[in-house]
């Protein structure tokens, strides 16, 4: 720990680079630009760090099943699978974030809820978790924060010392971070916990119409999680609890399902929204724009191959069907690249062609070759534009989009009126969780900080927690002993 100006971070090439922070957009709440090379260096590294497991949400595990509308959503959205009495076959993997392959289940740990609908005008995955909103707001943080949940370079041992220290220096974290601490952080089986998209999607109506939308899977099961105890006592006893659970659950014919929520903002609404409503550390509340039932998730088929199925199955948020579209939210814009650019480094560069993957819908692509390629074109044309009857593109799939402007910049999101970073925090604490809960959060985050954390990291971290709430601070500061 020291007090001496910090040097100035480089690219691997050794150039020095403008922020470690924000990515280079046009205007605040711009895009993000393709020429922003120390991003895409940074995530393209990132994704190949690890052989072969994924890099994160490396543990977990997944079923079959399906999806079937039972509300009428064409005001809203033209997508093909989204019609009313539409049923469309799906696969779910369900994981824990930081944990490798070994790891156990029951751990503390955000939940991935990731879902790949195989619909007839091609796949569409939606790449969430079992929380609504996430530590960052912006993927130049991304492999900063995971590697923070990683292990040592040194010692190779995971360090709470390293979380608290990446926490407490990006206060945007502390809505999740809160939630993380709660008995939400340890569900008791992936049956029994909600799973959002926590991003900020577009949909789109059949006459042009644009609508921002959250997802929200609704646990027919009930919200059940383990007390931290209870969590700890079952890593040990059966480290594969959840796996296990889902796998023997379906397997009796019990199939456990969701409900599928949408929260709904008129396009115009988010201009002037009191908060950013691109910022993945936030959620939409219930009194501005309520959830709509619009469908039900139901898993009712085990894989018969679970490397085949579940260890490959590839989910990318740039899978985006007609009638929905990405967001100005700069997490999902990085992840747009990021996550099929692991794929073609971890399963390879044909990864699509993988059963688990395959489309439903036919595929004509210009792609050709490459590592483990099996479905070739024939005697086709294998570039465009061409005079042999290839496959055209056509202009009425326009990639949807919105209006910006601005200077190009690295900065963060423009300012509403409650753009702060600990507001929902406190009402997480104050208003959601119980009084129990409260309890069992101070009695989370004491245990978790007392292992490791140095003097100046830990002052830090109780000063954060004091600006979530006043009250929690005081316990926290009073369950390590300061003041």
């Amino acid at each position: 720990m020291s007090n001496a100006k910090p040097p100035v971070t480089t690219n691997d090439a050794g150039i020095p680079v403008a922020s470690d922070d924000h990515s280079l957009t046009v205007g605040r709440d711009g895009p993000i630009l393709l020429q922003d090379h120390y991003l895409l260096e940074k995530m393209a590294h990132f994704n190949r760090e690890r052989v072969p497991e994924r890099v994160v949400h490396a543990k977990g595990g997944g079923a079959h099943g399906y999806l079937e509308i039972f509300n009428d959503v064409s005001d809203w959205c033209k997508a093909d699978f989204l019609k009313k009495g539409t049923k469309t076959p799906l696969f779910a993997r369900f994981s824990t974030v930081a944990g490798e392959l070994g790891s156990a289940d029951t751990v503390r740990d955000p939940r991935g809820f990731a879902i790949k609908f195989y619909t007839n005008q091609g796949n569409y995955d939606l790449v969430g978790n079992n929380t609504p909103v996430f530590f960052i707001r912006d993927p130049s943080k991304f492999s900063d924060f995971i590697h923070s949940q990683k292990r040592r370079p040194d010692n190779n041992l995971r360090d709470n010392n390293m979380q608290w220290d990446f926490w407490s220096l990006r206060p945007e974290s502390a809505h999740q971070v809160s939630i993380l601490f709660s008995d939400r952080g340890t569900p008791k089986t992936w049956r029994n916990m909600n799973g959002y998209s926590s991003h900020t999607f577009m949909w789109i109506n059949a006459g042009g119409e644009r609508f921002w939308v959250k997802y929200h899977f609704k646990t027919d099961q009930g919200i059940e999680n383990f007390t931290d105890s209870q969590a700890k006592a079952m890593a040990a006893d059966d480290p594969d609890f959840h796996i296990r659970d889902l796998y023997q659950t379906i397997a009796r014919g019990e199939f456990p399902s969701w409900t599928l929520e949408m929260q709904i903002m008129p396009y115009e609404d988010a201009a002037d929204y009191r908060f950013n409503a691109f910022d993945l550390t936030k959620v939409w509340p219930h009194s501005d724009y309520p959830p709509i039932p619009i469908g039900r998730m139901v898993l009712d088929r085990n894989p018969q191959s679970y490397f085949a199925e579940v260890e490959q199955a590839s989910f990318e948020p740039s899978n985006l069907v007609p009638g929905i579209g990405p967001s100005p939210d700069k997490m999902l814009l990085g992840r747009l690249f990021s996550y099929p650019d692991t794929h073609r480094y971890r399963i390879g560069p044909n990864y699509l062609q993988l059963p688990i993957n395959q489309p439903r819908a036919e595929v004509r692509s210009y792609s050709k070759d490459g590592p483990m390629r099996y479905s070739q074109s024939g005697a086709q044309p294998v570039y465009a534009p061409n005079s042999y009857g290839g496959p055209q593109g056509d202009s009425s799939f326009m990639d949807p989009g919105w209006t910006t402007n601005g200077e190009m910049v690295r900065e963060a999101y423009s300012l509403h009126t409650e753009d702060d970073d600990f507001g929902q925090a406190g009402s997480l604490y104050r208003n959601v969780l119980t009084s129990g809960e409260r309890d069992n959060m101070v009695t989370n985050i004491v245990g978790h900080m007392s292992n490791g954390l140095d003097s100046t990291v830990m002052a830090r971290g109780i000063e954060y927690w004091r600006n979530v709430d006043l009250n929690l601070g005081a316990r926290v500061a009073k369950g390590l002993g300061s003041t």
